[in-house]
Parts: C-alpha cells; structure tokens; sequence
C-alpha cells in the first residue's frame, strides 16, 4: 500500500500494535493485540531543561547534544515552549523534525492543530502528525487518528496534499540520512576509536552539561545506541514503543479517546507533549 492510500484510509486507533485486546480466533493461534496510549515517560528536570528519554542527564554534554542535533534541538524547542516563547519553539522543532525526531514533529502537529504560536491549521496539523506517526508510535498513530476523524473530505484531501511536501524534507526517507550523516561524523572525529574499542575502567570529563567537572564511563558515554547508525534509531523505537516489526498489525474498531485539555497559555509551565 502507498503512503498516500495509507494516509486516506484513516486506519482506526485500533490497529494492533502493543498490549493485548480481547482473545479471538486466528489461524495462527495468537490473540489480536489493541493500540493504547502510552504512560508519560519520566524526564528529570536539570536546571531549566527536561532530560531527554533513556538518557543519563550527565550525558548530555554541548559535545554530546552536537552530534545529536535531533536531541540538542528538541530540548532547546521544550524549554522554549513552556517559557511561551512559541516561534522560537516552532524554529527549533523544525531544526530537530529535520533529524528525524518525532516527538518534535508531533510537537509542531498539536501547534498547528491547536492554534498555539501559529493560526489554527488543522490540515497542517494533521500532515505534521501523520510524519510523527510515520514509525507507529502509539501516542502519534492515536492523535494522528483522532485528527483525521475531525476533519471533513475536503481537508482531508487538503491534508494529503499538504503533507507531500513535507514528507520529502521530514520523512525518515530524507530525515533519517541527515541524522546518520552527524553520527558517522562524530564516530570519526572521537580519537582512539572509543566507539569500538573502549578499554575497561575509561572515564570522560565534561566540561559542560549538568555533571561539568565530574567523571562519567566511557562505557555509558559511548553505548553503541547512541552512536552508531545501525542501532541509533533501534534504540529510539524502544524508548517510544514501536511496535514488533515482525509481529502482527490487526484492524479493530475505532476507539474513543477524549481531547486532552487546551494549554493554560497563562502558566509558564504548561508543558504540553503528545509524546506523554
């Protein structure tokens, strides 16, 4: 099926993805398994930036976020939102959806849809959504869902033709071999091939981030998942919960989920996040 056909169906929230539903019949003797909303992931808050998911906050080093601009312009675009500084937020959102990062492509989608720093764009919102929910992120494929229902055939059709554009800058197609791009150059800039190679009892120094001045492993510092591009988004679709792509995907009927409560554009910190 074509992306596009893919899109105009308006697969249900139902498509089974993680937990399982209701036991039926299957020739294969499996149960289908429901898409459900993901718990929010626990961020520890370092001074005034959130830590990135499945990531040691001492970790983040200027060396570290530069080579992962993905990560460096999520957390800057976060920041900037719940300080209500929304078109530096859209900016640095856009920087980041550039490497391939959807939770900051969903960011710009529940902008878009919900009229915060923007006008209200709903066909936008639904375009930018159904990149974030390219990888089938649960939360994602829901709201991406949940928007295609509230539009009428016409937006729709807006929607998919809006969406084309965007799909060839911020799809994993071209988004993903610009994020690998900074890696692979980064693996090359580390001298001594820690990467490969990272002798027993090896510690790194910051010199910035939260831990500046203290000792980290080079063990932690440089884990393969966040280096090397054969298990870099491997490892993101762990920490936002695809589904097994060898498993099963089932059709069910759509479910009911509620809107989430507009923003109070009054707090200074009304962090928002789909990604939960």
């Amino acid at each position: 099926m074509t992306r596009t056909s893919l899109i105009a169906s308006g697969l249900a929230v139902a498509l089974s993805l993680l937990l399982p539903g209701p036991a039926s019949a299957r020739d294969d003797g499996h149960a289908p398994r429901v898409l459900t909303l993901q718990p929010p992931i626990e961020r520890e808050v370092i001074g005034n930036y959130m830590s990135v998911p499945g990531i040691e906050p001492g970790i983040l080093t200027e060396g570290f976020l530069s080579s992962h601009p993905d990560m460096r312009w999520r957390r800057e675009a976060l920041y900037s939102y719940n300080r209500e500084e929304y078109d530096i937020a859209m900016d640095q959102f856009l920087r980041a959806a550039r490497y391939a990062d959807k939770p900051s492509q969903a960011m710009i989608a529940e902008m878009y849809w919900k009229g915060i720093g923007v006008p209200r764009d709903r066909e936008l919102g639904y375009a930018w959504m159904d990149l974030a929910a390219e990888r089938m992120y649960p939360n994602f494929v829901i709201l991406r869902e949940r928007y295609w229902e509230r539009l009428d055939a016409q937006q729709r059709r807006n929607a998919i033709d809006r969406g084309q554009p965007l799909l060839a800058q911020y799809g994993d197609d071209d988004a993903k071999p610009r994020m690998e791009r900074k890696l692979r150059i980064a693996n090359h800039q580390v001298t001594g091939s820690r990467l490969g190679f990272i002798r027993p009892g090896l510690t790194v120094r910051p010199f910035t981030g939260p831990l500046a001045g203290q000792t980290i492993t080079a063990e932690l510092y440089y884990k393969p998942e966040y280096w090397r591009t054969n298990r870099y988004f491997e490892w993101q679709d762990k920490m936002w919960h695809a589904p097994d792509k060898t498993g099963h995907v089932d059709v069910g009927d759509v479910q009911q989920v509620d809107d989430a409560p507009e923003p109070d554009h009054g707090r200074r910190d009304n962090h928002s996040d789909p990604a939960g």
